[in-house]
This record gives C-alpha cells, structure tokens and sequence, in this order.
C-alpha cells in the first residue's frame, strides 16, 4: 500500500523549497543586479537618442506602439535569463512555489508604479481579458444599463454586448462627435457623458485614452460626476495609458482600470493587468477557477485562479518597471509632449494634412489621427509599408486618417523623413 500523500503544492514546498529557494534567490538577484547597471546610465542620456536600446529593424520606422510596443533590450535580456532559469527546473519554477515571492514582490513595483495596492492588482493577460471578467462577473441584470461612448475600443465593448443578451442587462452606446475633437474642452467632455448617463445606467465605460483619436479623459472629473448621477460601477481602458503617462489609480476614482501593458509599458506580449478596488472585489463573480477559490478567498488573488501560467514573463514586469523608473516618467512624458508637438507642427505647415486630434496636450498623448486629404487612409499605410517600411495604423470612415503613436526614442528626424515622403509621393 502506497503512503498517503500530502496535497501536492505542500509536498512542493516541503520538499524543494528549503533544498533550492535560496540559490534561485540568488540568481533572480544576479539578474535584477545586472539590470540595474545596464540601465543606470539611462537617467544621464537623452532620450531622443535611446534607439540603440531596443531591437527595432533600423530600416523600419515603427510609429504604431499604440498597437504594440517593443520590449527594451535590457528588459528582453531580464526575461531571457527567466526563461532559462524556468527551464532548468520547469517542476520547481511553475509548482514548487520558488517564484512566489518573486512573483508578488513584481506585484508590488508595478502597484507603487501606478498608484495603486498590490492587494488590487491582478495578473491577466489583456484589456480584453479584464473587460470579459467585468462583464461576465459584476451583479447585473434586468433594468440596469451598461453605458460607453462611440469611441470604446471593441475589446471593452463587445463583451458587453454578449453578456448582456445572456443576462438580460442593456448596452446603451452614445456617439461620440469626433469631427469635434481638435477644439475639444474638458468641459466639452463632461457635457457629453452628463448628457448621456440616464437614470438606468449602472456602469460606465471610459477609455482613459481612446486608440482612434488618442482624447485624454479625465478620469477623477468624470467620475465624480458619474458619482453624482448615481453610476454604480465605473470602469475604464488603460491600454493605451499605462507606460505612456503617469497614472494614479487610488486618485481616478475609477472601481475598475484594465491595462495591456505590451502597448507602452513594454513588458512581454500576452501580459496584462487589472485593478479592482478593494471595496468592489466582493461584488465581482471570478469568470474562470480551479483549485485555488478557498485559499485565495477574499484576496485579489481569487481573479487569478487558473492553472499554467507564464512566470518568466509576471517576473519580467518589475525589469520593465526598473527600465522605465530609470528613464523617469515625468521625463519620457514631456518628451512625448514634444514629438506631440512637432507632429502637429508638421500637420499644420504642410498642404493636404488635416489634424483630427486635440490640440490641447492635457487631453492628449502620444497617439494621433492625421488624415491625408483626398486619399484613402488604408491605401496610404499600404505604400509607406510595401514602399518605405513605415508602420501605423490606418482608420477608414469619416475618420480617415493615419493614427501615429511614436515612443520616446522616436526621432524628430525620423518623424520628418516620413512626412516628407508622405508630402512628395502621397499628396504631390
């Protein structure tokens, strides 16, 4: 007869931890210890000139990390040494508990990065994924209603939609006047959603920063006035937001915020994260679970109860952390304030482009429509790729325009080579 056996992830840890933590500590410290020297020269330099940092194909000008961003090389080189180290031992690392600590002291950096307590941070993998937990999880039903504007991203709307029909809530969508965003106002913008939020509406929808137009929201304004209209729930999209500018999530006044930290934060695809305020994690329903409900009951934890999980890349989180605290946030913001800047310097001088965006950098970012009078904007992407290996994103209907979201490293130079391509072989 066999001996009876101890739960299996007690076993683990009775059994390996002791022999091997330390040495894994150690390495995982060796690791951190190289990073930091690799980027402590990184508050000396400007960052204009910080290409040499990432991979890019030099031949290819890349001005779509709105999209998706590009993980610096000192951070790649960090998540390298991770994934080594897992496969070394995939037993010990996925089940033995060794990366736990790890795995909560990255929880930490990345709460204290964004204003917020690591008992409200969740590890997910996607926007997406962090809207389909709301929509599926949140205490909805007949006669309550689901509001966003026009300029929702797909991702945080259609979940609503699915969900609804299925539970019986409404989805009420209001179009956003996006011919009216260059002279848009704050107050403008309060207008809009006073306008909208009805009686019935229970949840609100906010992108932080939409990915067409790249508008700023105000986040605490709007909320408050959500408050005061009796919107329960209060949810927003931080894709575009989280790396690019600095966030204060305890200060939103957001319950909830779903990130895609790939896009700016330029940590490994596939890695995502989402804050639920304390005092809401009750009301959600987890939407997946497995075996750690009881343990993990009353703790963020309860929304990250799933099996295998890529730990090499939630222990990359505190290099890109590092990385961009050495860069400083302030810093990389006010440089993207500039590219900002001599973008739409740029637009204004030059015959046959329009500016779609704000011109008021407080509801801006580094993310914006220029559209090429005349040409359709899809044709105009196919030739700067096929042509000159340019990438952005191109939007179609009446918002036809190039949408051009540079990173900090993005060169002046390389911003004005593109557009002089675009004024000799587009427009003519």
């Amino acid at each position: 007869m066999n001996p009876p056996s101890l739960p299996r992830r007690e076993f683990l840890k009775g059994s390996a931890l002791g022999v091997l933590a330390g040495p894994v500590l150690e390495r995982i410290a060796g690791t951190r210890s190289r990073l930091a020297e690799e980027i402590a020269v990184l508050q000396d330099r400007s960052l204009a000139g910080m290409a040499d940092q990432y991979s890019l194909d030099p031949k290819i000008t890349y001005l779509n990390h709105a999209s998706i961003g590009t993980i610096p090389i000192p951070v790649q080189r960090a998540h390298e040494a991770f994934l080594s180290l897992c496969e070394e031992n995939p037993w010990l690392y996925m089940w033995g508990g060794a990366w736990e600590e790890p795995r909560e002291d990255a929880r930490r950096k990345v709460a204290a990065h964004i204003g917020c307590s690591s008992s409200e941070l969740v590890f997910n993998h996607n926007t997406t994924e962090g809207f389909n937990l709301l929509a599926s999880g949140l205490p909805l039903g007949e006669g309550d209603e689901v509001l966003f504007s026009s300029l929702n991203h797909i991702g945080a709307s259609e979940c609503w939609r699915h969900h609804g029909q299925r539970r019986g809530f409404s989805v009420r969508v209001f179009d956003f006047p996006m011919g009216e965003a260059e002279k848009m106002s704050r107050e403008r913008l309060l207008e809009l959603h006073a306008a909208a939020i009805r009686p019935e509406t229970r949840v609100l929808v906010i992108p932080h920063i939409d990915n067409t137009l790249g508008l700023r929201h105000p986040l605490p304004e709007l909320c408050k006035l959500a408050r005061e209209k009796g919107v329960e729930y209060i949810a927003a999209d931080g894709a575009q937001t989280i790396g690019m500018l600095p966030v204060n999530l305890a200060e939103s006044g957001v319950d909830f915020y779903c990130m895609s930290p790939h896009k700016w934060l330029q940590v490994p695809k596939g890695s995502g994260l989402l804050y639920i305020r304390e005092n809401r994690q009750a009301d959600l329903r987890p939407w997946q679970v497995t075996w750690g409900q009881s343990r993990w009951k009353g703790s963020v934890r309860v929304f990250e109860d799933y099996g295998t999980r890529a730990l090499p890349d939630l222990l990359t989180f505190s290099a890109a952390v590092d990385f961009h605290e050495a860069v400083g946030q302030e810093r990389k913001a006010e440089r993207l304030r500039k590219l900002w800047q001599h973008c739409m310097q740029v637009a204004d001088s030059t015959d046959g482009l329009r500016w779609r965006s704000s011109r008021d950098w407080d509801l801006s970012c580094s993310l914006y429509a220029i559209e090429v009078e005349g040409k359709r904007s899809s044709e105009v992407a196919n030739h700067m790729w096929e042509k000159h290996a340019a990438v952005f994103r191109a939007f179609g209907g009446d918002l036809n325009s190039m949408r051009i979201s540079p990173n900090f490293y993005t060169s002046e130079a390389e911003i004005d080579h593109f557009f002089e391509i675009i004024k000799t072989e587009i427009i003519g």
